[in-house]
């Protein structure tokens, strides 16, 4: 009788041994899909995005849009080593729709305005760190200025064949940054709306301007931008449906904030961003990106 009753309790007790293991076991997977070296996050959870606005890249001497390559470079340099990404377009937008997840630490690298420094400067570094960019384009600089005196980093545009290039190699994504509304004389300002303007009208004059440029973008490269970059940053609310219709699915503002992103496809219009000016050292701008300060 008392060995049976020993038996039973072993076996009692092997049996809660046996269970606590399986919790554990299953903890442990549960963790462990949930954790690792991706921003897998759940519906409602929102990671941090910061976005850098270069423009010219070119010689010795920066300033407000200016940054010279070495400091590209340095720039560069400081994001691998701390940490971070350069993540595309197109790895947000698979993001935000539920289809891939996003590096512990991204970061997303802009060049607006469609220099060819970008190509000449910019490529080489991108490609020495394994990094990628969005060059958004002004079509009546390609259309009109480019053509006339190209291929000069100092201050060419980027013709059609360069944008191919930019395309072919892997690490541009392209956007649009109107046709010919990058401008901040006169009535307008930018794509914003006038105040004497109707809405139809307005719709009508800003769905021209950016379909014009879509078009071209697909009859010259065969690719057609789904980035827009607001010029100056002056932001109508109704540019929003226009963009929508004309199939944006990122839009690129020039106020100067850190973005919070999730699975909602639409928190990736108006993501904001950080004019990166020459009159900064590297760990001078990267503190005011990551700080705000």
């Amino acid at each position: 009788m008392y060995a049976c009753c020993n038996f039973r309790r072993f076996l009692k007790l092997l049996a809660i041994d046996f269970a606590v293991i399986i919790f554990i076991g299953a903890v442990f997977l549960i963790f462990k899909a949930l954790s690792g070296s991706s921003a897998n996050v759940s519906d409602d959870s929102e990671i941090s995005l910061p976005v850098i606005m270069y423009h010219s890249v070119y010689g010795n001497t920066p300033s407000e849009y200016v940054v010279t390559p070495q400091q590209l470079e340095s720039d560069l340099e400081w994001l691998g080593s701390n940490g971070f990404t350069a993540v595309s377009p197109q790895e947000l937008v698979r993001f935000t729709q539920g289809l891939d997840d996003l590096p512990d630490k991204p970061v997303l690298i802009t060049f607006d305005d469609g220099h060819y420094n970008n190509l000449s400067e910019a490529l080489p570094l991108l490609e020495k760190y394994d990094m990628q960019a969005v060059v958004s384009v002004v079509g009546s600089y390609t259309d009109l200025i480019a053509p006339k005196d190209p291929h000069e980093s100092a201050y060419s545009y980027l013709t059609w064949n360069d944008i191919s290039q930019l395309i072919a190699s892997g690490r541009f994504t392209l956007g649009n940054h109107t046709y010919d509304m990058h401008s901040n004389k006169g009535t307008r300002k930018g794509c914003s709306k006038n105040e004497d303007e109707s809405e139809e009208e307005y719709r009508k004059t800003f769905q021209e301007d950016i379909s014009t440029l879509q078009s071209e973008f697909n009859a010259e490269t065969g690719y057609t931008p789904f980035v827009f970059a607001y010029p100056f940053g002056y932001i109508s609310k109704e540019s929003t449906p226009v963009l929508r219709e004309e199939g944006f699915l990122i839009t690129l503002t020039c106020y100067e904030r850190m973005n919070h992103i999730n699975r909602d496809p639409d928190c990736l219009y108006g993501l904001d961003r950080y004019n990166r000016s020459g009159l900064y050292s590297t760990e001078e701008f990267m503190n005011k990106l990551l700080t705000g300060v």
